[in-house]
């Protein structure tokens, strides 16, 4: 995936194939390093193919791998044509 710096603490991968809206992740270049370590950004990306995401697929500087959303992702779904994904804060939450 291309990974691109906006500014001194934002990064954007770009939307491409059937992701409806772009990942964008907030970290400075140091926690970026952790970050590439692990599966989060593609987990970021995967939220961004979700139906009726609205604006962007986002990621927190505390992102780390997670169940389906990344820990620290954030996303916004419509109303109308969006989901609820229990993937978003976790199964073991009743």
């Amino acid at each position: 995936m291309k990974l691109q710096q906006i500014d001194q603490y934002r990064w954007r991968i770009a939307r491409e194939g059937r992701m409806q809206v772009e990942a964008i992740i907030y970290a400075d270049e140091r926690l970026m390093r952790d970050i590439r370590d692990d599966e989060s950004l593609q987990q970021v990306v995967n939220v961004a193919h979700l139906p009726g995401i609205l604006r962007a697929s986002l990621a927190m500087p505390d992102i780390h791998r997670g169940y389906g959303f990344p820990i620290g992702g954030v996303a916004a779904m419509d109303a109308e044509t969006g989901v609820v994904s229990p993937g978003g804060v976790g199964y073991d939450i009743n």
